[in-house]
């Protein structure tokens, strides 16, 4: 069943709040393409973005917030990061920033890195539903992986009707390409995604614009391959019978030190998986992980495992 495509009024979007509260997708308008939201801090609703979008991988999401207080939260902003956003934000700027103690952004959200991507939409209504639900929502393209980006409510009801629960409709996108993507963490900004932000506005505004040879293991933003959380415990994958003395991370009904999901739920397992290997790491020197299977987010999960155990 194709999901409502409904205008942006108040009682519409106060809907849209009650689908994410309740776990689900809605797709939202911002000015640069339409993208699948869910709450940024619900591990199991970011797993169903991954799902829905048939996303390989578990790269970082862009948390969108609706003002500087909320972004202060989840991000630590230089002087010259805070410029850019009072600069550019709300707009198609996003900041990669060292993760705030005070964030509610989950670990999945940010694909287990210490930092995290941080955007101000300019569509408003975007911004009030980030507004009316309280607190960030992740929210990429609303587009199957690979497939071009929609700018259109009509293209996301083609392409993922059955997938979201609810559409806003908010006209065409202006911009209808993806936000500009600055590393704000070092003494000088760095270009990790071109976008529609002239990168020559960023120079007005910091001096200095590197563009670094990016690594695709070790990437710092969404859009590129993730390398994800290594644990310094020794891990081995696709244990049935852990050894003596080794942790054991779990998948479905079994008895285990910690379990991704104890139902063979694949969108708990991902949304787990970060916070059980952190957990585990700080207390075992081996940890033996069960075999998981590699249908939909399965391979996913698999993948950071097996990175994780390089």
């Amino acid at each position: 069943m194709n999901a409502r495509i409904l205008s942006g009024t108040a009682d519409n979007i106060a809907a849209a709040v009650t689908v994410l509260n309740e776990g689900g997708l809605v797709a939202m308008p911002t000015e640069t393409v339409y993208g699948l939201a869910a709450n940024a801090s619900d591990g199991v609703a970011v797993a169903s973005i991954y799902a829905a979008k048939g996303r390989p991988q578990f790269n970082p999401l862009i948390a969108h917030v609706s003002s500087m207080e909320m972004a202060l939260k989840e991000g630590h902003f230089s002087i010259h990061a805070r410029a850019l956003a009072e600069a550019f934000w709300p707009g198609p700027l996003t900041l990669v920033l060292d993760v705030a103690e005070t964030g509610a952004v989950s670990e999945l959200a940010r694909a287990g890195l210490d930092s995290i991507a941080l955007r101000m939409p300019r569509h408003p209504i975007a911004r009030h539903l980030i507004e009316a639900f309280g607190g960030p929502l992740v929210a990429p393209s609303a587009n199957p992986s690979g497939k071009i980006s929609p700018t259109l409510s009509q293209h996301v009801a083609s392409d993922m009707g059955d997938k979201v629960d609810l559409i806003l409709d908010g006209g065409a996108c202006m911009a209808g390409v993806e936000s500009t993507i600055i590393d704000a963490r070092g003494e000088r900004p760095a270009l990790l995604r071109p976008g529609s932000l002239d990168p020559a506005e960023i120079e007005e505004v910091w001096p200095g614009l590197i563009r670094p040879a990016l690594n695709p293991d070790a990437p710092q933003s969404p859009g590129q391959l993730l390398r994800h959380y290594a644990p310094k415990a020794k891990l081995r994958l696709n244990v049935k019978v852990p050894d003596t003395g080794e942790a054991y991370l779990g998948f479905g009904p079994m008895e285990a030190t910690l379990n991704l999901s104890t139902t063979s739920d694949l969108n708990e397992a991902a949304a787990n998986l970060f916070a059980m290997l952190r957990d585990l790491d700080a207390r075992f020197d081996r940890i033996a992980v069960a075999p998981v299977p590699t249908k939909g987010l399965g391979e996913a999960i698999n993948d950071r495992l097996t990175r994780a155990a390089k």
